[in-house]
């Protein structure tokens, strides 16, 4: 058996040395690395502007737009990459397998047990650019980890329970920082290290207002210069960023572009025009019915498919009176909706049929559905004679009408909500639609103010997170207010299992456990596409290196503007 002891062991000695500043990419076809130039990106995220700047509001999105100035304890370690002739994409939206872990304001770190804690070696030679009216410029030292730390875990938008295994964080010296923990936690380095809550901000930025974007400063490859809400978000080179990265057995200093702009651009036709016409050189997030005519009309661009990192579902709260409180009525309105003929008729084929809430690409946590029993299986079967006999067991023989919430930001689900109602108003069950703009559309979710149906995507995370955000009681993330103490125990035990291949085989039992009980339509998860210029070097098509975290792969690409003006760009 394996002990608290000799996991800690395992996980110190791998970890500890992780500590290169970043992957030793090869130099694409012989060609060197060219500084200067600007990135207009359409990012994965093209239909939403910024939600919020301060770390503290505990927003999901803030490490995408922020991540560009604001850095974490570690990162994902790119040498890991495909690209690199690694094994792993860096698709994920925040889950990095542990080998595929670097340090990044961290040199190095180790566990230690009498008391159980981690001591990590801050990074010598970073500093905060000076920042007018905010700060001077200063060397980044451990007491800005520690007022973070403490700044995040006071703060009244805090997840419920997130850092409360940790007992304390202190700083013995400038380039020395501890976390004492109550207990080991499965999910340590990802909650305050390189999660959605985990961005190192200065004490001068809060002082001066860190909602205020026009305030922010961080030790990121590039800092904030601009910001259009709806429109744009412009970041130019940070001159004293730290980073450097290893190319073709050359160090170079990163980042390698002058300016990157991320446009926010909310009518699908806009964006993927802009793709076409050369106004983005990227575009991370293309739905499957725009890839042919972009192929035909712009032949040259380079492609990458990847699974959507996203469940689709409609979620039946339990948490009020209704008919969703029935398990019957659950299970009716899975077997109501033809999944299988969304897959091939709706989605052209370009989706899973079953991708959720574990996500294939978690190697060991996942399990498919053709490994599922037999009553899971069912649920992704078209059966609307069973779910019209469900609905009579359970007292709705004539079925019965339900509120539903979508956000208007989604085209897929606008146009994939009118599909489900169809096929539920087959059996009886009709939904009135209710689209919204996404900030009342989460708004409504946070409060728990929405209506008994509530459609959305929710991410799959990592595997741990996946299943606690969505079906802990009490979490944020859980739209269909899923509460079971029994489930929440479970819950609490892999974070405390310190063996990985317990905790894949836990947390397979406790997937399968879930999906039984249906507490959502389980809906196909679609494949989505990038798409980028050949002047967009040193890319593959990666998306994150972090929780929503894109900034160490955007330092890492550079212009090749020779090649972008002989194409007329």
């Amino acid at each position: 058996m394996r002990t608290l002891k000799s996991a800690l062991l395992a996980g110190a000695m791998t970890l500890a040395g992780m500590t290169a500043t970043g992957s030793a990419a090869r130099a694409e076809n012989g060609q060197k690395p060219q500084y200067g130039g600007s990135l207009e990106i359409g990012t994965v995220y093209v239909t939403l502007t910024a939600l919020s700047w301060d770390p503290a509001d505990f927003n999901w999105k803030l490490n995408h737009d922020t991540g560009m100035f604001y850095e974490q304890l570690f990162a994902g370690d790119l040498s890991k990459s495909k690209k690199a002739g690694g094994p792993y994409n860096f698709v994920p939206d925040a889950w990095l397998p542990t080998d595929a872990i670097r340090g990044e304001l961290i040199e190095k770190w180790e566990w230690k047990q009498d008391p159980l804690r981690v001591e990590m070696k801050v990074r010598k030679g970073v500093t905060f650019p000076e920042k007018p009216g905010v700060m001077k410029k200063r060397e980044f030292t451990s007491d800005d980890i520690v007022f973070t730390f403490n700044r995040l875990n006071k703060s009244p938008k805090r997840l419920l329970g997130y850092f409360d295994h940790v007992e304390k964080v202190e700083a013995p010296d400038s380039h020395t920082v501890v976390f004492y923990m109550k207990h080991y936690f499965a999910e340590w380095d990802y909650q305050f290290g390189w999660g959605y809550y985990s961005a190192i901000h200065p004490k001068e930025v809060v002082d001066a207002g860190a909602t205020n974007w026009k305030n922010v400063n961080g030790t990121g490859p590039f800092m904030l210069t601009d910001f259009i809400s709806g429109n744009s978000n412009t970041y130019t080179k940070n001159p004293d960023y730290w980073g450097r990265e290893m190319i073709g057995g050359q160090e170079y200093k990163l980042p390698f572009v002058d300016k990157v702009t991320y446009r926010t651009i909310k009518d699908e036709a806009t964006y993927v025009t802009a793709l076409r016409t050369g106004k983005l050189d990227m575009l991370e997030n293309i739905r499957w019915q725009n890839v042919e005519s972009l192929k035909k009309s712009a032949p040259q661009l380079k492609w990458n498919r990847w699974l959507n990192q996203s469940g689709t579902f409609m979620a039946m709260r339990v948490d009020v009176d209704g008919p969703f409180k029935d398990i019957r009525v659950r299970r009716a309105l899975n077997y109501a909706v033809n999944k299988q003929e969304i897959v091939t008729a709706y989605y052209n084929g370009n989706a899973e049929l079953f991708a959720y809430p574990q996500h294939p690409d978690y190697a060991g946590y996942f399990e498919p559905l053709d490994k599922q029993p037999a009553s899971v299986q069912e649920l992704f079967k078209y059966d609307p004679a069973k779910a019209k006999k469900l609905l009579a067991e359970a007292g709705y023989p004539k079925g019965f009408t339900t509120k539903v919430q979508v956000c208007s930001c989604n085209a897929d689900h606008m146009d994939l909500l009118p599909l489900v109602a169809g096929y539920l108003e087959q059996v009886g069950v009709k939904l009135e639609l209710q689209p919204m703009e996404y900030g009342a559309f989460l708004s409504a979710m946070s409060s728990r103010t929405m209506t008994p149906a509530y459609f959305m995507n929710n991410g799959h995370t990592n595997p741990i997170t996946t299943i606690r955000k969505s079906f802990g009681t009490g979490q944020m993330w859980n739209p269909s207010g899923w509460s079971d103490p029994a489930f929440d125990k479970k819950i609490d035990e892999v974070y405390r299992e310190p063996d990985e291949a317990k905790r894949q085989k836990m947390l397979r039992e406790m997937t399968t456990e879930i999906i039984d009980k249906a507490p959502y339509i389980w809906l196909p998860i679609p494949y989505n596409y990038a798409a980028w210029w050949p002047w967009v070097k040193n890319y593959d098509g990666e998306l994150r290196a972090g929780a929503v975290r894109p900034a160490p792969i955007y330092a890492r690409i550079w212009v090749d503007q020779e090649m972008k003006k002989k194409m007329g760009f």
